[in-house]
């Protein structure tokens, strides 16, 4: 007889929510909606949390306050996940969430904090795609990823539990890998 779980025996529910880092492009929003679906989670976007907050897209914010307004705003939505005691979600966040140190903090008491890295240019090619991204409002976007990207991936390692590269892989495997990684974590 074996102790591992096979096929027909239920792995172990996992009791903590799950909380997903990156910068933009790394498939924080696809992988999220997944391990919510497989997990029967609750998916929360805070991108979706401050454009409600606000009652305007992202890039109005910017445009019309600034890039400290929308981290004020986005500071706020992380708080308000923590004020209503939100239990079994997954939770998606803006890829400068982790630029704020006060946020490092909130991000742990919310749950169990998965990294999303990828690739310069599958970032890149990524984001190249949604023209709505006011950080790449610039002359030279590839420029501008390549440069937020030198300051953040040190931010998300350090912000991390876990971290899960999805450059090579499906949305599917990287949501595996981080169910299976939250279970361990969670069953020592």
């Amino acid at each position: 007889m074996t102790d591992r779980p096979t096929k027909s025996q239920p792995q172990a529910a996992l009791s903590t929510n799950l909380v997903l880092v990156g910068f933009m492009g790394s498939g924080k929003s696809s992988v999220g909606r997944l391990l919510a679906a497989r997990l029967g989670f609750r998916f929360v976007d805070t991108d979706a949390l401050v454009v409600e907050a606000a009652g305007m897209p992202i890039a109005e914010i910017f445009a019309t306050y600034g890039e400290a307004a929308f981290r004020e705003y986005e500071a706020e939505a992380l708080e308000s996940l923590l004020d209503q005691n939100r239990q079994r979600l997954v939770v998606a966040t803006g890829g400068g969430i982790v630029t704020r140190e006060s946020n490092l903090p909130l991000l742990h008491r919310l749950g169990f904090v998965a990294g999303l890295t990828a690739s310069e240019d599958v970032i890149f090619e990524r984001v190249s795609r949604n023209k709505k991204r006011p950080l790449l409002n610039t002359p030279n976007p590839r420029e501008t990823v390549s440069n937020l990207l030198a300051v953040r991936a040190p931010l998300y390692a350090a912000a991390a539990d876990f971290l899960v590269e999805t450059s090579i892989r499906s949305h599917a495997e990287v949501a595996e890998q981080i169910i299976a990684e939250a279970r361990r974590r969670f069953s020592e």
